[in-house]
């Protein structure tokens, strides 16, 4: 654009010399000074200005634009668009209608986001879950009573025993373990065999000997 034609917008007239959106659509001349020229231009501001015509009237939107400071004339200018273009749509309720969606849109997300909420708080007040017991190590576990230092292992025992003897020492047990009269009815061999028994369960590394000549097992 030229800046004669710059000129001419800024002083009333319309975009390359023309009339601005508001005087062609009254079929009028744009003179030096008009107050709709800075906002309607000559192609899309004419259905603009229709509308806000048919709504407000064209001598009701000059007088309220006069009555503005300059540099809020723009935000006045776009909402006397808004709200006609809205009346021009919905003739019941005009820009309203827009209000009343945006206010159940709103609505509509607050329930959303206290359902969410409910939620989110319902799920932080679950209890945790409790981790798996882990298996204590006989380093660290205090319930275990170490052994006492004077006694030897079992093991090392075996190995200094003769078997024979052992078999002896464990019939003399199990004979222990039957009262008087138990002990008349038991023999030689039936002691033997509960030896071998009483042996193998609970002595398991210890082999008998065969039986000598002068040895009763």
């Amino acid at each position: 654009m030229s800046s004669g034609s710059t000129n001419i917008a800024n002083n009333g007239g319309g975009s390359q010399g023309g009339p601005c959106g508001a005087c062609k659509f009254l079929r009028r001349k744009c003179l030096r000074g008009c107050i709709f020229a800075p906002y309607f231009d000559s192609d899309q501001g004419t259905a603009h200005f229709a509308a806000v015509h048919k709504v407000f009237g064209a001598s009701n939107a000059s007088k309220l634009l006069l009555r503005i400071p300059p540099h809020k004339r723009l935000d006045a200018v776009v909402t006397l668009c808004y709200e006609a273009l809205a009346r021009v749509r919905d003739p019941v309720y005009g820009c309203v209608a827009h209000i009343f969606t945006l206010q159940q849109q709103v609505v509509n997300l607050q329930a959303e986001l206290a359902y969410v909420q409910a939620r989110l708080a319902t799920v932080q007040c679950l209890p945790t879950p409790p981790l798996p017991p882990q298996p204590q190590s006989l380093h660290s576990s205090s319930n275990i009573v170490a052994p006492p230092s004077d006694l030897v292992p079992i093991s090392n025992l075996m190995m200094h025993l003769d078997p024979l003897q052992t078999q002896q020492c464990a019939g003399q047990q199990m004979t222990s373990l039957f009262n008087p009269l138990d002990q008349e009815l038991i023999d030689g061999e039936d002691l033997q065999a509960l030896a071998r028994e009483f042996v193998c369960r609970y002595l398991p590394g210890v082999r008998f000997r065969p039986p000598g000549p002068h040895q009763n097992f």
